[in-house]
C-alpha cells in the first residue's frame, strides 16, 4: 500500500533531537559482552516511517496465519498487531474483528499489541488507519484459520470440508454429529499456512459480533488499577531519573558543574553533549540532584513571539505546495462570472495535546540488548530511534507499549524513550524517566499554527464559480473543497516553524475545515441564503449531503428560532474516509463576556459501524476535546520560551464546558469501515463559530475564538 504522508506530519522527518557522544566504555558496559553489529543508515530515506531510515510505509506485511494469531490449548485465541491502544478502544474493536471471521466469543480472544519482539512490523497508530487496514488484516488472518480448522477436521474425519460448520470455538459436522474444539484441532500444530489473497470475509449485513456494542475488553483491569501505564511501570533494581532542560528552544549547553548534584546519595550525573541529567534511587532526591545542576546556556535569537506570530508566518513562506488535482479551471474567469466576490484570512493558534498521562519510559541494557516500555503511537518508529541514536542494529532494540493514557498525534516521537535509554546506559541499572506536566507543556511538539486565506465569487443563484485557498505552515490535510466549484486553486505554503510542532487529532483538517466552513456561512450570507440550504445547493456527494441532512433533521434545523442570545451554526466535511456534519447552539452573554455552547449534535458516516457504543464515545470524546481549540486553547510563547505550561494558565474544556451532545451513526453497511478517532473534530469548531456570529453578529476568524470571551 503506497501511503501519501501530510506534510504536517513534521515530527516524522525531523533531525534526533540528540546526538550522542556514546563514551566506548559506558557503551560496552551497557551492551555486554560479544560482537556488537552497527547499522549504517541512509539518509535519502528521510521521508519514510520513521523519519529516518529502514521502515517505509510499503513494507509488505506477514501473510502466514501464524504471524497474526494463535490458538492455545486452553481455545484462548492470541492475537499480534502493531497497532496500540492509547484510550481509542481499538483493542475491543479488533477483538469483534478477530471473533467475528473466527466464530468464537470476544472473551476467547486476546490482543498482543505493540511489543516489536512479537508483533508484526506497523508504521504507527495514526490517520484513523487502524479500522480500514488492520481490521480487514486481522479478519483476513481468522478467516483463513477458521478455513484451515474446517480442513483439518475435515481430513480427519473423511469428509467434504464444504459440509463443516465452524461456531462458537468448534468445527460440526451437521450429519455424523461429531464436532471439534478448535483448541482440539490446532494441538501441536502452528497454522504456518499463508492467507489466501482473495479470502472472502462476512459481509456487514451478516455480522453477528462486529455491529453490536462490545464493552472496553480491559475494562475491569482499568477501572480496578489493576492496568499499568507506562508511568506504572517498574523493574527490579529499577532508579529514576530527570533531565535537565535548556531555558528556550534551541539553547546549546556552554558550561556545566556537577559537582553538588554528585554529593547526593546515590546519585550518577550524565553529561553528553548538550544532554545532562541525572538518576537516583528515588524521584525526591532525582529532583534534587537535578536543581543542584550548574549549568549556563546560549539560547539563539528568538525567531518570533505568539503576538506576531501570524505576520511570522506569511513572511516567511516557502514555495506553494498544490496537491493533486488542487487546480482546476481559471480563477480568474471564475470570479469574472461572479455577480458578488468576498475575501478573508483566518488564523489558528499553536495548541498542546495535554495528553492525560505526559511521557514515561523505563529503559534496560541486558544481555547484549535495549528494552524500553513507553507510551508511543509508533513502536517500530521509536525503535527506529533508539536503534540510530545508540547505533544499534535493530534486533537489538525492544520497544514494548502498554495500553497509554492518551496520545492524540502527539506521541509518535521517542523522546522520553531515547533519554531514559541513556541515562540507563551510564548508570548499568533499569531507569525510570516520568515527564512533568510543564516538561510535556514545553518540549513535546504542539499542532502547528497557521494562516489561511480564503476568496470567492458567486453567481447570483448562489452557485460558487471560483474558489482559491492558501494554507500557511498548518498542513495540506483535507485541504481540498468537498463542494462543487468549477475553478479552483488549492495550494500549502510550508513554513520553518519558530516553535516544534507536529501531529495532533486531525491534523490540518481541523484548521482547513474551520476556515473552509466559515467562509462557506459567510458566502452564504453574503448571498442571502440559509446556511444549509447555500451548501446543499454546491455539493453532489450524496453521502456528505445525506450527512448534513441527518444532523440537520436531528437539531432541528429550521424548525424554530433560537431563543434571545443564543445562536444555530452548522458546518460538515470529509477526511479520511469519514463524512461528518455537526450543529451546534451557542448562548452569547454580553454583560458576562462569556460564550457557552449548549448543544451538539453531530452525524457520522464512517461506513459499516463496527461497535457504535465505541464509535459514540469517539464522537462525543472528538466535540468536548475540539471545544478546546475552538474556544480556549492557545500556546503562549516569547523569546523562545512557552510562557503557559501549566493547567492554570492552559485552558482546556472543563466539565463545565461540556454541553448536550447528540450523536447520529449513519451506519452504511455497504460500504467499508473507516476509522472515526479524527474526522469528527473538525466540525465542531466552525459549527460554534458560525453560531456565534448568529447569535452576536460578530464573527470569528481566529482559533481560539473566545479565550477570554467574545
Amino acid at each position: 500500500m503506497n501511503t501519501a504522508i501530510e506534510p504536517e506530519r513534521y515530527e516524522l522527518t525531523a533531525e534526533p533531537i540528540y546526538h550522542f557522544e556514546l563514551r566506548r566504555r559506558d557503551f560496552f558496559k551497557a551492551l555486554g559482552g560479544g560482537i556488537a553489529v552497527f547499522c549504517l543508515l541512509d539518509r535519502s530515506f528521510a521521508g519514510q516511517e520513521s523519519g529516518r531510515a529502514r521502515h517505509g510505509f510499503n513494507e509488505p506485511l506477514p501473510q502466514e496465519i501464524s504471524a497474526w494469531l494463535h490458538i492455545g490449548e486452553n481455545g484462548e485465541v492470541t492475537v499480534y498487531t502493531g497497532k496500540v491502544e492509547v484510550g481509542q478502544n481499538i483493542r475491543s474493536s479488533l477483538t469483534q474483528a478477530v471473533a467475528e471471521e473466527l466464530s468464537v466469543e470476544p472473551g476467547f480472544v486476546r490482543m498482543l499489541m505493540g511489543d516489536t519482539d512479537h508483533v508484526p512490523f506497523d508504521m504507527g497508530t495514526f490517520g484513523s488507519r487502524t479500522t480500514p487496514t488492520m481490521n480487514p488484516q486481522l479478519r483476513r488472518a481468522a478467516a483463513a484459520a477458521r478455513e484451515t480448522l474446517i480442513a483439518l477436521a475435515a481430513e480427519a474425519w473423511k469428509t467434504d470440508p464444504a459440509k463443516l460448520t465452524a461456531a462458537n470455538g468448534a468445527v460440526t459436522d451437521p450429519d455424523s454429529k461429531r464436532s471439534a474444539s478448535f483448541a482440539e484441532l490446532a494441538k501441536g500444530r502452528e497454522l504456518a499456512k499463508a492467507i489466501p489473497a482473495e479470502d472472502p470475509l462476512t459481509p456487514a449485513t451478516q455480522w453477528k459480533i462486529m455491529g453490536k456494542p462490545l464493552g472496553k475488553v480491559t475494562g475491569r483491569d482499568i477501572v480496578t488499577g489493576r492496568h499499568r501505564y507506562p508511568s506504572d511501570i517498574k523493574l527490579p533494581g529499577m532508579l529514576y531519573g530527570k533531565v535537565l532542560r535548556p531555558p528556550a528552544f534551541g539553547a546549546t549547553l556552554t558550561s556545566f558543574d556537577a559537582h553538588d548534584a554528585e554529593q547526593f546519595p546515590g546519585v550518577t550525573v550524565v553529561h553528553d553533549g548538550n544532554f545532562a541529567g541525572v538518576v537516583a534511587p528515588n524521584p525526591r532526591i532525582a529532583q534534587s540532584a537535578l536543581a543542584a545542576l550548574k549549568a549556563t546556556w546560549n539560547s539563539p535569537p528568538p525567531k518570533t513571539s505568539s503576538t506576531l506570530l501570524y505576520e511570522y508566518l506569511k513572511k516567511n513562506a516557502g514555495p506553494a505546495e498544490e496537491r493533486a488535482g488542487s487546480t482546476t479551471g481559471s480563477i480568474e474567469q471564475g470570479l469574472a462570472q461572479a455577480s458578488r466576490r468576498l475575501r478573508q484570512t483566518y488564523t489558528v493558534a499553536y495548541i498542546a495535546h495535554a495528553p492525560l498521562e505526559p511521557r514515561a519510559a523505563v529503559a534496560e541494557w541486558k544481555d547484549g540488548k535495549l528494552s524500553v516500555w513507553t507510551g508511543t503511537q509508533r513502536p517500530f518508529g521509536v525503535r527506529s530511534e533508539l536503534a540510530e541514536t545508540f547505533r544499534l542494529a535493530e534486533d537489538h532494540v525492544r520497544v514494548v507499549m502498554p495500553d497509554m493514557g492518551s496520545g492524540y498525534g502527539g506521541k509518535h516521537s521517542g523522546e522520553a524513550a531515547v533519554e531514559a535509554a541513556r541515562l540507563a546506559q551510564a548508570a548499568h541499572r533499569p531507569v525510570k524517566l516520568v515527564w512533568t506536566r510543564e516538561e510535556e507543556f514545553t518540549w513535546a511538539y504542539f499542532r502547528p499554527a497557521g494562516v489561511i486565506e480564503v476568496s470567492a465569487g458567486i453567481a447570483s443563484d448562489g452557485a460558487i464559480t471560483a474558489w482559491e485557498f492558501h494554507n500557511y505552515n498548518s498542513g495540506a490535510a483535507a485541504i481540498g473543497t468537498p463542494y462543487n466549484i468549477p475553478s479552483q486553486r488549492i495550494q500549502f505554503h510550508p513554513v520553518d516553524s519558530p516553535l516544534r510542532q507536529g501531529s495532533y487529532r486531525s491534523l490540518a483538517a481541523t484548521a482547513n475545515h474551520f476556515a473552509r466552513e466559515s467562509f462557506m456561512d459567510e458566502l452564504a450570507h453574503l448571498a442571502k441564503m440559509d446556511p444549509l440550504e447555500f451548501r446543499l445547493k454546491n455539493l453532489t456527494d450524496a453521502r456528505f449531503r445525506a450527512a448534513l441532512e441527518a444532523a440537520a433533521e436531528k437539531f432541528g434545523w429550521g424548525k424554530s428560532q433560537p431563543r434571545p442570545g443564543h445562536g444555530f451554526g452548522i458546518a460538515g466535511g470529509f477526511d479520511k474516509g469519514g463524512y461528518v456534519a455537526t450543529c451546534a447552539e451557542v448562548a452569547v452573554e454580553p454583560s458576562a463576556r462569556q460564550v457557552r455552547v449548549v448543544r451538539v449534535v453531530t452525524a457520522f458516516d464512517c461506513g459499516a459501524v463496527v461497535n457504535p457504543d465505541g464509535l459514540r464515545n469517539q464522537i462525543e470524546g472528538a466535540n468536548n476535546m475540539g471545544l478546546g481549540g475552538a474556544l480556549f486553547e492557545a500556546i503562549e510563547f516569547e523569546n523562545g520560551r512557552i510562557l503557559n505550561p501549566h493547567f492554570a494558565q492552559y485552558r482546556v474544556p472543563r466539565f463545565s464546558d461540556a454541553p448536550a451532545i447528540e450523536v447520529v451513526l449513519i451506519d452504511r453497511k455497504d460500504v467499508p469501515s473507516a476509522g472515526a478517532g479524527e474526522t469528527p473534530i473538525v466540525g465542531i469548531a466552525p459549527a460554534v463559530g458560525n453560531a456565534i456570529f448568529a447569535a452576536s453578529g460578530q464573527r470569528q476568524r481566529a482559533l481560539p475564538m473566545a479565550p477570554k470571551g467574545v
